[in-house]
């Protein structure tokens, strides 16, 4: 059974945040697993036990309160998201290993631009060597299933994440954009990451999707 890879560009927030919730709800032992990579129009998203001080001033930005684990944190253009939707049963790993092998990608990934990156046994992302934080992570699983997953900062207006208290944190946000010059297409490094999301899967190919939501019921799911 292939890993699928959906490549769906710009997105609204709620729209995909139901897609993801529609499509684990009706996903079985014969569905494949998928990625899907996309960019934000500006949101911050608030985890399940997230705190209401940690989102400082948002101003015109919506704030959309959401399932998954971790904190606040922010989306927008220019910041790769990726949603990762797996069968934990299947592949048998667990929560943690999944986790694990999101940052290892993530470092491999900035590792292929020379960047030296790691992530922090006390809070889930990855920092590069300064202590700033470049990416973040958020999961929730449902029967077995993960759905949500990771931002990845490559060139993006940073000014939002003055206005939260990043993943409950109170760290300094950076981008590759600000470490590399010149920096990356969003589509290469979507690319590179992919690839080691896929090798740290298991998975030695991928099939590439459809580019749209439309292929899924957005029905309101618990």
């Amino acid at each position: 059974m292939p890993l699928i890879i959906r490549h769906l560009g710009l997105q609204d927030y709620l729209t995909t945040y139901k897609a993801m919730k529609a499509f684990v709800e009706r996903r079985d032992q014969q569905s494949a697993d998928e990625i899907w990579f996309l960019q934000h129009r500006a949101v911050f998203t608030q985890g399940q036990a997230g705190k209401e001080d940690y989102i400082l001033a948002p101003g015109n930005i919506p704030v959309v309160k959401t399932d998954r684990g971790g904190q606040v944190t922010y989306h927008g253009p220019g910041q790769i998201t990726a949603y990762l939707l797996i069968d934990l049963k299947r592949l048998k790993i667990g929560v943690r290993d999944l986790v694990t092998l999101i940052e290892q990608a993530l470092v491999n990934s900035l590792q292929h631009w020379k960047i030296s990156a790691s992530p922090r046994a006390d809070a889930p992302g990855v920092y590069v060597d300064s202590g700033q934080k470049i990416a973040s992570l958020g999961l929730r699983i449902r029967k077995g299933y993960s759905y949500h997953g990771l931002n990845f900062n490559i060139a993006m207006d940073m000014e939002p994440w003055q206005r939260i208290n990043s993943c409950g944190l109170d760290v300094e946000m950076t981008q590759l954009a600000d470490l590399l010059k010149p920096v990356p297409s969003i589509d290469q490094v979507t690319d590179k990451l992919a690839e080691f999301l896929r090798l740290g899967l298991g998975y030695n190919a991928c099939q590439i999707g459809d580019d749209s939501l439309t292929a899924y019921p957005l029905k309101e799911t618990p």
